[in-house]
């Protein structure tokens, strides 16, 4: 079985986050008198700009030296059925050489993310559960 360069702990974050991400909407404009309590506070879950979450999702990525990115896109590719363990370095070559430099935009553009990499991540038998727990 192949190894992962990039330690479970951070797949785990990186999937808390995405799915913060992933509950997004999109942004709509509401009257310039409107009432955030009377709106349900509704526009801390649409999308804007300067989204907190996508720029730390950006920096947490950025930070990462490229075997621990290359294995983010592995992941991303096993959970989402686009290969097996068997095809694991070749689909980390090939999101590479897709992906090279743009990483953090590329994933972020992926519907299901969180829900691709934990499937990922689960191949290699590891799971998210005590990672979530000591969240709480």
């Amino acid at each position: 079985m192949p190894e992962l360069s990039i330690s479970s702990e951070k797949v785990c974050f990186l999937i808390v986050k995405a799915r913060e991400f992933d509950v997004q909407d999109v942004d709509t404009e509401l009257e310039d008198g409107a009432n955030p309590t009377d709106d349900r506070m509704i526009d801390v879950l649409e999308e804007s700009g300067d989204n907190p979450v996508e720029q730390e999702i950006r920096v947490f990525i950025a930070e990462m030296d490229e075997e621990e990115k290359a294995d983010l896109i592995g992941l991303l590719r096993l959970g989402r059925g686009d290969g097996t363990m068997e095809e694991w370095q070749a689909m980390r070559a090939e999101g590479m050489r897709e992906h090279a430099g743009n990483v953090a935009a590329s994933l972020l553009g992926e519907p299901l993310l969180g829900d691709y990499l934990e499937e990922g991540l689960a191949q290699f038998g590891f799971t998210c559960s005590e990672f979530e727990i000591g969240r709480l």
